[in-house]
């Protein structure tokens, strides 16, 4: 077999595990969804509350710049979150010309307490039905391909 077979079928094989690797988070993402989705924010109403809610605080300026939209786009997002109760505006004591975005006590108490069970259901209840071998198995592979993606 030439290099170039082999190249060939590797590619093959790595776009049949992308396809996998997406179809499956796909799968793990539906709970996840559908309980933003009763939330009923906007896609970039979403985008912010990521960002706010992976960091303890933002200013309005770097959280635009994470977000990549206008400066009057994010702070009207934080208009409408803030009158949903999602998000909380402080005066930065550095500078009070200048407030703190954060997200309220109960979306955080959200994301620390209901996210990682609905987040990992799928895949608690795909192992429970999994066999002891498959498991194993299934664990192996993925600190395998884990180990080779990170080296």
């Amino acid at each position: 077999m030439t290099k170039r077979t082999k190249d060939a079928k590797l590619r093959q094989l790595a776009s049949e595990l992308e396809q996998h690797l997406t179809a499956i988070r796909q799968q793990i993402r539906k709970p996840v969804e559908a309980e933003f989705a009763k939330g009923g924010l906007t896609g970039p109403q979403r985008n912010v509350m990521h960002f706010l809610v992976q960091s303890n605080e933002l200013n309005l300026k770097d959280l635009t710049a994470q977000v990549g939209l206008a400066h009057s786009t994010v702070s009207g997002i934080i208009d409408r979150l803030e009158k949903r109760g999602l998000v909380r505006r402080a005066t930065n004591p550095k500078d009070r010309r200048h407030s703190i975005i954060n997200v309220s006590s109960e979306v955080r108490n959200f994301m620390k307490r209901r996210y990682p069970a609905l987040a990992a259901d799928p895949l608690f209840q795909a192992m429970r039905k999994a066999a002891p071998e498959d498991r194993d198995a299934i664990l192996q592979a993925i600190r395998s391909l884990r180990r080779l993606l990170t080296e």
